[in-house]
């Protein structure tokens, strides 16, 4: 009975190793919502571009909020893209699935996506370290307001 004791007496978190395990788990999981933060705004700026390539009348509208989703990509790590153009250049059609028809339908997905987007990003907070939260949580802030944006005429 006094070996289980002994035993029981030694815990993960006074061994060094379980720390430099845990460090990597923790490490593992930054990257990984880092990476999913990247691919969703990299997805985000995607729709703005087809938005502003199937309706150039909307660039001053959606051109600042597009360059700010550019910024928040580049902040999680995906590669730089160039700003959106003042006035668009002819390119190819995007896809039908890509923008809706009307000019407030693509509005409204956009501003759906926003919400949708900015919805994850809190949900992720929790499993996020302090540095990352922090800049998940004022993303996910900075979303909403562009949803609200777009919801206004």
């Amino acid at each position: 009975m006094t070996g289980a004791a002994l035993l029981t007496g030694c815990s993960d978190a006074e061994d060094p190793a379980s720390d430099g395990a845990r460090g990597a788990r923790s490490a593992s999981a930054t990257q990984r919502i880092k990476a999913r933060a990247a691919r969703d705004s990299g997805d985000l700026l995607d729709r703005y571009e087809a938005a502003l390539a199937a309706h150039p009348a909307l660039a001053a509208r959606l051109g600042p909020l597009r360059d700010e989703v550019a910024r928040h990509a580049k902040s999680f790590g995906a590669p730089a893209r160039p700003a959106a153009p003042a006035s668009p250049s002819p390119s190819p059609s995007p896809s039908p699935s890509a923008s809706p028809a009307s000019e407030k339908d693509t509005v409204s997905a956009l501003a759906k996506a926003e919400r949708e987007l900015a919805d994850r990003r809190a949900a992720a907070l929790v499993e996020a370290p302090a540095e990352l939260a922090r800049l998940l949580a004022s993303v996910a802030a900075a979303g909403a307001g562009h949803a609200y944006l777009l919801t206004k005429d």
